[in-house]
């Protein structure tokens, strides 16, 4: 089956021009990384101000591909410090998900500028929306 290019989302900060916002291969959405900017690249604020733009800019992605937070499989959170960004972003993504868990991972990786947070997910095409 052919692979489909998600760019372009009504909601979300637009993609750089050398990533898509997501593909869509085999009834599953591979989202790009989303950061806490603005629309216009500006990062917002502190770690729970980027959680949820991030978050919500993934789930925005996700919705415009025809999926949604409920059809993730697995999320893939990168922050900058540990001691002090996990607790605070745990207390943002625990309220996009209230018990419903998903599998996830945590990469700790340097940034150059202030931003602390980064969102990636694989998810399911809502049941009916399949290629």
């Amino acid at each position: 089956m052919p692979k489909q290019v998600i760019n372009n989302v009504a909601g979300a900060t637009p993609p750089l021009p050398v990533f898509s916002h997501a593909v869509i291969s085999n009834g599953h959405v591979y989202v790009s990384g989303s950061i806490g900017s603005d629309e216009e690249y500006n990062i917002v604020g502190g770690v729970q101000q980027q959680a949820r733009a991030a978050l919500d800019n993934m789930k925005a992605i996700l919705e415009g591909a025809g999926s949604g937070l409920e059809h993730i499989v697995k999320v893939t959170v990168y922050l900058t410090n540990m001691v002090r960004d996990f607790g605070i972003f745990n207390e943002v993504y625990a309220e996009m998900w209230e018990r419903c868990l998903r599998g996830r991972a945590l990469v700790l990786r340097p940034c150059p500028w202030e931003q602390f947070v980064e969102v990636e997910c694989i998810a399911e095409l809502a049941p009916g929306d399949e290629e």
